[in-house]
């Protein structure tokens, strides 16, 4: 596979955004997973693409993903123990369902885990649906560890997964920014 690109998304990317947050939510329903049921909330995209959080990747001039990289340490989820302040976090990792299993996910996790380090951070965390194991399966394949799971009564996540900074996984593509 020839390299990927990851650039910035822009108030134009926000409709692809919210597209391939509808396809993946879609495909979780057909798994029967009740993780993100529900619109794309078009206000927090739109905050994150005009914070400069939300990316874009492409592959052959074709979108085939999102990843959202912040600062934001969930208070529900992440306690002064855990030292947020030490992490970027990642959010709506999303790739088409045309580009499943191309490793393209892996990818952003390793891209997101070298700007980690490179910002000075010892972790990248994230938190998925607390009840989706097949996802956490997942992630711990891609180099994360499981933290805890919190059942939280007004919210379906709760699986916090974290991996060091700098840390990749072999067999990813590899990735170009474009500024």
């Amino acid at each position: 596979m020839t390299p990927l690109t990851v650039r910035r998304a822009s108030t134009f990317d926000v409709p692809v955004v919210a597209s391939l947050l509808d396809e993946a939510t879609a495909w979780l329903t057909a798994l029967g997973s009740g993780q993100w049921q529900y619109p794309p909330r078009i206000e927090r995209i739109i905050a994150g693409v005009q914070s400069g959080t939300v990316w874009m990747a492409k592959h052959d001039q074709c979108t085939v993903g999102t990843i959202t990289v912040d600062n934001f340490a969930d208070p529900e989820f992440w306690m002064p123990t855990d030292d947020p302040d030490d992490a970027l976090y990642v959010h709506r990792t999303v790739v088409t369902r045309a580009a499943a299993g191309q490793r393209i996910g892996a990818a952003l996790f390793n891209w997101a885990s070298l700007n980690a380090e490179a910002s000075g951070h010892t972790w990248l965390r994230l938190d998925a649906w607390a009840t989706n194991t097949q996802l956490h399966s997942y992630y711990l394949a891609q180099g994360w560890t499981h933290i805890r799971t919190l059942r939280l009564s007004h919210r379906g996540s709760g699986a916090l997964f974290q991996r060091r900074a700098g840390t990749t996984t072999p067999e990813a593509p590899k990735i170009t920014e474009v500024q």
